[in-house]
């Protein structure tokens, strides 16, 4: 099975907020060394733990998504490093040059980076402003002809409300991309959702913070939501 992994900047930042937490990396990098063995596995990494430019009005937008691209590298770049020392072979790609930092992007290129076996890293979003990570995951998943997107989040499915604020939000065990979609649900951004959505890209989302959440959402012990193509 060809997965791609989405992981937040924030949920790698653990207690701290910003920056990297090396106990949840590593964490992370343990579920990743065991389904590695019978999956290919790419990953992106939101830019979340450094940098959130859009919540500035004083900032030239494009300026801001620019960071914000770099901060994904610099993500890319320490968990494709810590799941070296774990022994896993990885690769980073970004869609711009970063000198020798990573390869750009080509389909071809990052097949042949899957096919060998390497953790294959996808930073620096689309290359382009005014697109959310989100898209880049979903643009990225449908150039590799993934079978599906893990989207790591710090909750523990898809709801038809926000649960943090409403308690009587129904969580769902399966929902269509369509309803997403119909509903308006952030399951990611509504660009990425439509994009989704025209190629039959499924995902299942789930919390970051469960025991073998990501080991879990390759097995028969899922607990998230199944968003079906």
């Amino acid at each position: 099975m060809r997965i791609l992994l989405k992981l937040s900047g924030e949920a790698l930042a653990g207690d701290k907020k910003t920056g990297f937490s090396e106990e949840v990396v590593r964490g992370v990098a343990a579920q990743i060394k065991k389904i590695s063995k019978d999956n290919q596995i790419a990953v992106v990494i939101g830019g979340g733990n450094f940098w959130r430019g859009r919540t500035s009005e004083n900032m030239d937008r494009v300026k801001a998504d620019q960071i914000g691209m770099l901060a994904t590298v610099m993500n890319c770049l320490y968990v494709s490093e810590i799941f070296r020392t774990e022994g896993m072979d990885t690769e980073v790609f970004t869609p711009f040059i970063c000198s020798t930092f990573t390869k750009q992007f080509s389909k071809d290129e990052a097949l042949k980076s899957l096919k060998e076996g390497k953790i294959t890293f996808f930073a620096g979003g689309t290359g382009h402003p005014y697109f959310s990570t989100d898209m880049g995951t979903v643009l990225r998943a449908v150039e590799i002809e993934a079978d599906a997107v893990l989207l790591a989040k710090s909750i523990d499915g898809v709801y038809d409300d926000d649960p943090k604020t409403n308690p009587n939000a129904k969580k769902f065990d399966e929902i269509s991309l369509e309803e997403v979609v119909k509903r308006g649900l952030k399951v990611v951004d509504t660009t990425a959702s439509a994009l989704a959505l025209e190629n039959k890209m499924p995902f299942r989302v789930f919390d970051l913070n469960e025991e073998n959440s990501i080991v879990n959402a390759l097995s028969g012990e899922f607990h998230g939501t199944i968003v079906s193509a």
